[in-house]
């Protein structure tokens, strides 16, 4: 198998320029600069099948660090297969999953249980984190660590029944862990005193509006601080899940590069793009935890990863049927479909001006890669396998409920028009997905971190 994109503007390595890729198997062969005319092959190209690509970027695929597939026992609203495609659609080729399934994934057997899911029905590549628990600790850090992205600790109650709120358990964790420590960052604590003051307030369910005040930014602030103050006591790697806090961004570093931080965070999309404000029109539908809160925390969090205080992206995609999204603030599911739309969103953005699309994908694909030290992926280069994405800037995508491919079947940016359209996306050298359409499914792998 052996594909040439011709002529294509690279998107790569904080730059665009005219080029071609030649993909070889599984694998990027050459990177071409300059215009390549179609009677005029290089000798490496020949033979190969020929895509045009005039007009159109080219960039690495998206690696998605925290995804909810919701597989296995939640299948009726998502599982590894339909997410994965709608990943796949969007330009999203690597994805990591997380533990609060049912049953939970906190144990080796049960870890790979969910990679022989993957192996026969992912259209995407995959990895899943191993979930902490108050009684775990010993046997996970036994697990080698080139197989998972690190330990996932939730530190305030979310989905699932995962919390880990024992003193001595969360030392363990952060001083003796051979593995990186990602943290759902919410105080509990905060939380309760925040419900008993609004529900005594509003009655039990109060509307969805207060979400932001329950979940509040001193929840999110409070420990977060506390884990970096651990985390800087016994140098754990640590790497804390969205971010949603102009607070927050404070407390993270720029001044080194991002292969030195012990500590890193990440931002999602929705708190990029939503503020308390739209909870009016869309209520329930960006009820996220942590919540999405005002417009002024969603400017810092732009801010942030601009600044490089900020390091990835990702969507925490967390489907829910719109049956389970009904109630307000304490009744209603949180979390929503993003993987499908997330490169648009952010592409979107540096349509508007807030970023370029190299910036894109810096945080979307190189980044990522770096700070969880992904295998030959992320990058446009030769010798990393051919995970690649064809994004057309001149077509608009709207969406609809016709093209939402998430299982829950909806989405909150319902109706809204994109000034870009994911065109192609290869998976491990292979056309995938096309013009719409998905092609055969190709061979994916599970993603392997160079420790």
């Amino acid at each position: 198998m052996k594909y040439l994109l011709l002529n294509a503007d690279i998107v790569n390595e904080g730059e665009t320029f005219l080029g071609s890729l030649l993909i070889r198997d599984e694998y990027i062969q050459q990177v071409f600069r300059g215009r390549i005319e179609p009677d005029r092959l290089p000798e490496e190209a020949k033979g190969a099948d020929i895509i045009p690509c005039e007009g159109l970027w080219l960039l690495p695929g998206c690696i998605d660090d925290q995804v909810h597939f919701r597989d296995p026992g939640l299948t009726h609203k998502a599982d590894i297969e339909s997410e994965s495609r709608a990943a796949v659609a969007g330009g999203v080729t690597s994805f990591m999953d997380m533990p609060n399934t049912i049953p939970t994934t906190t144990d080796y057997n049960r870890l790979m249980q969910k990679h022989e899911r993957a192996d026969a029905v992912s259209w995407a590549n995959y990895s899943f984190f191993i979930g902490g628990t108050n009684d775990n600790a010993q046997d996970i850090f036994k697990i080698d660590a080139t197989l998972i992205p690190g330990i996932k600790l939730f530190l305030g109650a979310s989905t699932g029944n995962m919390l880990v709120d024992n003193q001595e358990t969360l030392r363990v964790f952060f001083s003796e862990s051979p593995h990186l420590i990602a943290i759902h960052s919410e105080s509990e604590e905060v939380i309760r005193q925040n419900k008993a003051h609004y529900t005594a307030l509003f009655g039990e369910d109060p509307p969805v509006a207060l979400h932001p005040k329950i979940r509040s930014e001193e929840a999110c602030y409070r420990c977060t601080s506390e884990a970096i103050d651990r985390a800087e006591k016994y140098n754990t790697r640590l790497h804390v899940l969205h971010l949603s806090t102009a607070r927050e961004t404070a407390l993270f570093r720029n001044d080194i590069p991002l292969q030195e931080k012990r500590i890193t965070a990440e931002v999602c999309v929705h708190h990029l793009w939503f503020t308390d404000q739209d909870y009016e029109t869309l209520g329930t539908a960006i009820k996220w935890n942590p919540a999405v809160k005002t417009r002024e925390d969603r400017d810092a969090l732009r801010q942030a990863l601009i600044d490089n205080c900020l390091d990835i992206v990702a969507t925490d995609h967390a489907p829910h049927l719109k049956t389970e999204k009904e109630g307000g603030a304490l009744k209603a599911a949180s979390g929503g479909p993003l993987v499908q739309h997330s490169l648009l969103m952010m592409l979107e953005l540096a349509h508007d001006g807030v970023w370029s699309k190299e910036f894109v994908v810096e945080k979307m694909a190189h980044a990522p890669a770096d700070l969880f030290k992904v295998n030959k992926r992320g990058y446009l280069r030769p010798g990393y396998y051919a995970d690649v994405v064809l994004v057309d800037p001149q077509k608009k995508t709207q969406v609809n409920q016709s093209n939402i491919l998430s299982r829950c079947e909806w989405s909150p940016l319902l109706g809204f028009s994109f000034h870009h359209t994911v065109h192609s996306t290869f998976v491990n050298g292979q056309l995938v997905y096309s013009g719409g359409n998905f092609l055969e499914r190709g061979k994916v792998y599970p993603l392997l971190f160079d420790r």
